[in-house]
C-alpha cells in the first residue's frame, strides 16, 4: 500500500479538526463577549526507516488557542450591562469553582443575585455572589462599584451594594473551558486588579470576524477535497499496479 495514503488521510484528519473550530467560531458571531479560538496545526517530516529518503511530511494538532483582542463595543443602555473597557475579566462562580468572562449582560434571579445570562453569580471584590435589593435603580461605575438609589426607605438615599471583581491575569495562563468560560492553568483564583475599567449600559460583542471565518471555510473545504483526491489517485494506481502485475503472472 502506497504510504502517501496515510499522509493524506492525517492532513485531511486535521483539516476536519480546524473546520470544526471555524465552525463554532461562526456560530458564536452574536455571543457576548466571545473569544475567537485558534487551531493550529504544523507540518512535521516523518522519520524514515532504513533504506528511505525523508521524503514524507506529516502533519501535528498544536497547542490550540484564542485571539483576546477586544470585540466591538454596543451601547445598550440598560442597568445591568457592562462592557470591559480594555483588558480584564468580569469572575463569575461556577461549579469547577472561580472563571472569568467578557460577556457582561448580566440580570437578577430569583434569590435576588447578579448574574450572567447563563445563570452564573458574579462576584464581588471580597469572591462574593452579589445581592440585589428589590427596590431601586442601579448603576455601575467605571471601577465596578455598584450602587442603588432609592433602595432604602428614602427615596433619595445611595446604598454602595458591592465592587465587581475585576482581574486581568496574563492571557497565556487562561485555558478555555468547554463552558466557553476561561480558567487559569493552575486552578488558582485571581487577585483583583483596580486599573481594570468597565463601561456601564455597554456589552462587548464577539470578537469573530465573520467574513475571515467565511474564508477560512471555504479554504478548508478546498484543502479538504484536494487531500481525497491524493487518496483517490492512489488507490487507483494501487489497482492499476496490481492488475498489471496479475496480466504479467
Amino acid at each position: 500500500m502506497d504510504r502517501i495514503l496515510y499522509t493524506a488521510s492525517n492532513g485531511a484528519a486535521r483539516i476536519l479538526e480546524q473546520q470544526s473550530v471555524i465552525s463554532n467560531n461562526m456560530a458564536n458571531v452574536a455571543t457576548t463577549g466571545f473569544r475567537e479560538q485558534m487551531a493550529i496545526y504544523r507540518s512535521v517530516p516523518v522519520v524514515p526507516q532504513a533504506g528511505e529518503l525523508p521524503t514524507r511530511v506529516s502533519t501535528v494538532a498544536s497547542t490550540p488557542g484564542s485571539h483576546f483582542r477586544q470585540g466591538i463595543m454596543a451601547e445598550t443602555g440598560h442597568a445591568l450591562d457592562a462592557a470591559i473597557a480594555g483588558d480584564g475579566w468580569f469572575a463569575v462562580q461556577t461549579p469547577q469553582g472561580e472563571a472569568y468572562t467578557r460577556a457582561g449582560e448580566f440580570a437578577v434571579n430569583q434569590e435576588n443575585q447578579l448574574v450572567t445570562h447563563t445563570g452564573l453569580p458574579v462576584l464581588s471584590a471580597d469572591g462574593q455572589p452579589i445581592e440585589i435589593p428589590e427596590r431601586g435603580s442601579v448603576t455601575f461605575a467605571t471601577d465596578g462599584q455598584i450602587s442603588a438609589l432609592g433602595a432604602g426607605d428614602n427615596p433619595r438615599d445611595i446604598q454602595l451594594l458591592a465592587q465587581l471583581k475585576l482581574v486581568n491575569p496574563p492571557t497565556d495562563q487562561l485555558v478555555r473551558g468547554d463552558d466557553g468560560l476561561f480558567r487559569m492553568a493552575g486552578g488558582q483564583p485571581v487577585q483583583p486588579d483596580e486599573t481594570v475599567k468597565i463601561a456601564p449600559g455597554f456589552i462587548e460583542k464577539s470578537n469573530v470576524n465573520p467574513a475571515a471565518m467565511m474564508v477560512a471555510m471555504i479554504s478548508n473545504a478546498r484543502q479538504f477535497e484536494q487531500q481525497m483526491q491524493v487518496i483517490k489517485n492512489a488507490s487507483t494506481n494501487e489497482e492499476r499496479g496490481n492488475s498489471i502485475l496479475s496480466a504479467a503472472g
